[in-house]
């Protein structure tokens, strides 16, 4: 700039001069002109061109509270500044203006700053750009998750394998057939976050469970076909607050291995960050290119029933075993084939083997033992087997054993077979219920719970109908007037069968008086009344304890006696 100011002394500054500096300044030539223009009223002007007056409009303390009570608005902010300068001046006197002196809905007028003057809606929303980040406009918006899309997240240092393992649930937005039914499928798997290879998966038709997490981390350690090759035991593990993973029984599970469990703080996806990016990719990857996938996952109770049809139609839903097999294909696909930037072209797979890190393996007997649910107490085996929850569980084995302690141990919700274990922990062998039911009873069964659930909706629905409530709807400020007239006939015979339904208004306890008691009683006078004096019931006087027999006591010592 001073070199500029030089050649405008000389009378050699020309437009060609200005274009230059605007291009290596990346400004244009008007600001470059105005630069001159200030620095030859102002020598400081010339040290530092474009540096921004003190007086110009900042966002204060105040404007950003009444931003967050707008929740970003700025342009509903500026007009409530505007507002509340017209209305009140530096004495507090309202001034005289023909345009709107309040804002609808506005922040409470002390809230609200007075400026004096009020700067222009462009020069506003200038200054909430300047001194607001994209993360703190997003925040006020839509609140702290919009925020957290335009932070900065630092990369974890570079581990090794089986250090770290990362786990989650994924539901794929779409409907596959589950033994006649429609349900969302969810997945439940293991992935190592060194190597990004997936060690363990688990498909669940309908919402996931503590067994689904065992049924994964089985499939996870296991490195023997049909698992493997990679897997051990990991050093840590990381999930979030979901109460599946933070089970009795999965944390059980993990520290008999001695795995160390690390438990996230809540909407902290972050993280998790390998886990997450592995649930996007095989939505974008795999679910996107299945029948029947929907974007935003419908109602879970999905599945339009056609009139005179009980059941969803399931003709031309994915079966769930056809989708597990999708699932599956895709897990090693990904070990295999894929081959992730991170990993420098390299396949998960081929980075987990490269690592010569020493794997802890774990016996299958023994994992076996360590992913099932303790029932927690010693049980006796009889000659109908084992009772457990209310049945009996048999098996060949126990021939010739009845009378022997054991224990039982279990997979959760697979109430159809139990494992059984000796008093010392090991393992005996399977037992299965005993009088199962077919499976004709059992689809009988669903269907007659189905039908039974229907009805109580249906009933629901009808009752929150007369319970429902509505208005008319007003162009002006008024009270709410109620709609749904009713005759005094149809208000009476409704009553009336409230009267005839409702036990305690059909209770009539004054019908039979109870009889009096004896004389020698010390009743309350509210409840002499109640009695019938001619009914008299003669009991002998209980001895009174420390006293000779026969002897009643003394009225004197109940206060309740006159």
């Amino acid at each position: 700039m001073r070199r500029l100011l030089a050649l405008r002394a000389e009378r050699r500054l020309s437009r060609e001069h200005v274009r230059l500096a605007g291009e290596c300044l990346g400004v244009s030539e008007r600001t470059v002109w105005r630069w001159l223009a200030e620095a030859s009223r102002s020598p400081r002007a010339a040290i530092r061109p474009g540096e921004r007056s003190g007086d110009r409009f900042e966002i204060t303390r105040e404007i950003r509270v009444l931003l967050a009570y707008w929740h970003g608005n700025a342009s509903a902010v500026h007009r409530q500044l505007v507002a509340r300068a017209q209305t009140g001046g530096h004495d507090g006197q309202p001034t005289t203006t023909t345009e709107p002196a309040t804002s609808p809905a506005g922040a409470p007028p002390a809230a609200v700053p007075l400026l004096d003057p009020v700067p222009s809606l462009s020069t506003f929303l200038r200054a909430v750009r300047r001194d607001l980040t994209a993360g703190e406009r997003a925040g006020l918006a839509a609140g702290p998750d919009a925020a957290r899309a335009h932070d900065l997240f630092g990369k974890r240092a570079a581990s090794w394998r089986n250090h770290v393992w990362e786990a989650d649930h994924v539901q794929a937005p779409l409907l596959v057939d589950a033994d006649g039914d429609l349900m969302r499928p969810w997945v439940t798997w293991f992935i190592d976050t060194a190597t990004k290879v997936i060690t363990g998966t688990a498909v669940t038709p309908g919402v996931p469970s503590r067994a689904s997490v065992l049924a994964a981390l089985r499939a996870a350690v296991l490195r023997a076909e049909p698992y493997g090759p990679a897997g051990g035991t990991p050093e840590q593990v990381r999930v979030d607050r979901g109460k599946d993973f933070l089970s009795t029984a999965v944390t059980a599970a993990f520290g008999t291995m001695g795995v160390t469990v690390k438990d996230l703080p809540a909407y902290s996806p972050h993280l998790k960050g390998t886990v997450e990016n592995l649930n996007r990719a095989v939505d974008r990857m795999l679910f996107a290119a299945l029948p029947d996938y929907t974007l935003t996952p419908a109602n879970p109770r999905s599945g339009r029933r056609r009139k005179g049809v009980g059941k969803p139609e399931t003709s031309g839903a994915m079966s769930f075993q056809d989708f597990t097999a999708e699932v599956l294909a895709w897990t090693h696909w990904w070990n295999t084939e894929h081959r992730p930037q991170a990993l420098s072209g390299r396949t998960p797979l081929e980075a987990w083997q490269a690592d010569p890190t020493p794997v802890t393996d774990v016996p299958a007997a023994d994992l076996w033992t360590f992913t099932l649910e303790d029932d927690g107490r010693p049980r006796k085996l009889t000659s109908h087997g084992v009772r457990w929850r209310g049945r009996s569980y048999i098996a060949p084995w126990m021939t010739g054993q009845a009378g022997r302690t054991v224990t039982v141990r279990y997979m959760p919700h697979h109430d159809h077979e139990i494992d059984i274990c000796d008093a010392r922990g090991g393992y005996l062998g399977p037992a299965h219920l005993a009088d199962a039911a077919t499976p004709e009873q059992l689809g009988a069964l669903r269907t007659a719970r189905a039908e039974r659930a229907r009805r109580l909706r249906a009933e629901v629905k009808a009752a929150e109908t007369l319970r429902r409530q509505r208005f008319a709807p007003a162009t002006t400020a008024g009270p709410a007037q109620r709609l749904g007239a009713l005759t005094a006939a149809q208000a009476g015979d409704e009553l009336a069968a409230v009267e005839h339904t409702d036990a305690s208004k059909l209770a009539l306890p004054d019908l039979i008086p109870p009889a009096a008691p004896p004389a020698d009683w010390r009743t309350p006078p509210s409840l002499t009344t109640r009695t019938t004096p001619d009914r008299p019931v003669s009991l002998q006087p209980e001895p009174v304890p420390d006293g000779p027999p026969g002897r009643a006591a003394d009225p004197a010592e109940d206060g309740d006696a006159t």
